[in-house]
């Protein structure tokens, strides 16, 4: 993977999502047992590491000093960030196409919000376990399916005339975006990254109060009614909670329980903030640039299938999965 860059290359973070997506809802023509196929493991550990290398090279391990205050640390970042506001253009002068355009990236993960982050849940304990309990409880719509938020975004869709049907835009989204959720399922499949886990939806938590409400006055000044416009005002009302719960609770709750996880916490909550910042950027210096930021409908790149409406169950890539030990298209 030489001369690659794994944070931003469409090719390697869709095979790094696809090996995901396996763990999640399958993809069409896939046989399920390709979930642990050995063989599939060893790949998706070489992508992985090329990833993780990657990230350390942009955020690195948090100094000593850090350490003795992991919470007042994770604030600080939080404050100092200083990457471009996408919630800020969009309200102030973003077009609706422009819109619609970040609502097709934001669906790979606003369609499952909150399940990489369901699996912290048997790896925790204690205080960090019952405040993510609490917050995944709000996440899926306190046991209404109506209420969840993947729903509440996938309405959304409906109200922008996009299509909300899950994974429908798989074959349009680049490799900056899907890092950003790739970062999310990394994390929360492997009980070693437990800590980053806790990390990353800390960051979200505590940050999502003012891009939330910037949304959704965009949406309104673009004319879009109330029910198109509830998953935006859905999380400016839970997320104040939710953020104190994050910091508080679940932080501190993990810190205290396992001092040693300290570093991971501020690793992961360094890394989302790193490919946040870098999917912001692609956004804005494409539409800076009067082009699309997504891959164009008619580019096909070889193990992507184009653009049909889906059913709801799995991703349809069969040229790229066939029955177990048997790879399509391959020889």
């Amino acid at each position: 993977m030489a001369g690659v860059d794994a944070l931003a290359d469409d090719d390697l973070q869709l095979a790094l999502y696809s090996c995901y997506e396996l763990h999640y809802r399958g993809l069409a023509g896939a046989d399920p047992d390709w979930e642990w196929d050995p063989a599939l493991l060893c790949f998706r550990a070489e992508v992985e590491l090329a990833f993780l290398e990657r990230l350390n090279d942009e955020v690195g391990p948090a100094s000593a000093d850090r350490l003795g205050d992991v919470r007042g640390t994770l604030v600080e970042w939080v404050a100092g960030a200083s990457g471009p506001s996408l919630s800020t253009f969009l309200a102030e002068s973003g077009s609706l196409d422009e819109f619609r355009e970040f609502c097709i990236h934001r669906s790979a993960y606003q369609l499952k919000e909150a399940d990489p982050h369901t699996f912290a849940i048997p790896r925790l304990w204690g205080e960090a376990k019952a405040a993510m309990v609490e917050i995944q409880h709000d996440e899926y719509g306190s046991g209404r399916a109506a209420e969840m938020h993947s729903t509440l975004f996938a309405t959304t869709m409906t109200a922008l005339d996009l299509d909300p049907v899950y994974g429908a835009y798989l074959d349009r989204l680049p490799g900056s975006t899907l890092a950003t959720v790739n970062l999310a399922s990394m994390f929360g499949l492997h009980r070693r990254w437990r800590g980053a886990l806790t990390g990353h939806p800390a960051v979200f938590e505590i940050t999502s109060v003012e891009p939330m409400g910037r949304y959704s006055r965009a949406l309104a000044r673009m004319g879009i009614g109330p029910g198109g416009r509830r998953f935006y005002d859905v999380h400016v009302a839970a997320d104040v909670r939710h953020g104190l719960i994050a910091l508080e609770r679940m932080v501190a709750g993990l810190t205290e329980a396992e001092p040693h996880l300290g570093a991971d916490l501020l690793f992961g909550a360094a890394a989302v903030l790193k490919v946040e910042e870098r999917f912001a950027r692609h956004l804005l210096d494409a539409w800076s640039a009067g082009r699309s930021s997504l891959i164009p409908a008619a580019m096909n790149l070889r193990g992507r299938a184009t653009h049909q409406s889906r059913g709801p169950g799995a991703y349809d890539v069969g040229p790229v999965f066939g029955p177990r030990g048997v790879r399509a298209g391959t020889t």
